[in-house]
């Protein structure tokens, strides 16, 4: 599995939680924790965005529609799910995740 794949996988999660997080219930209850969620999911989101005309611009045309598909499939997987409490900090720590790894995709 490629790291290109990997890194949009974990980036559209992130960001699909903090989107699906509308509830205060489901929010981080300190006034900056819930900024820092808010901010990291759509860093993770423009990131995403990103790196997907990226790959389409570098890569061959089968890696970014995988990692599209990819990603749509892990979104409809944590969404099926349904919410849970430990959802903000699980997104914040694949937030901050799928930037290193866009750092090291971007960096090689």
């Amino acid at each position: 599995m490629s790291l290109y794949f990997i890194t949009l996988v974990v980036l559209s999660v992130a960001a699909v939680i903090e989107a699906r997080c509308a509830t205060p219930a489901l929010r981080p209850a300190a006034e900056s924790a819930d900024r820092g969620f808010h901010i990291l999911g759509r860093t993770a989101f423009a990131f995403w965005l990103v790196l997907l005309a990226w790959g389409a611009w570098k890569l061959p045309w089968q890696q970014p529609v995988a990692a599209l598909v990819g990603s749509l499939a892990a979104n409809a997987l944590v969404v099926g799910a349904g919410a849970r409490p430990y959802w903000p900090g699980f997104s914040m720590g694949l937030a901050l995740v799928g930037l290193l790894l866009t750092s090291m995709l971007i960096g090689r």
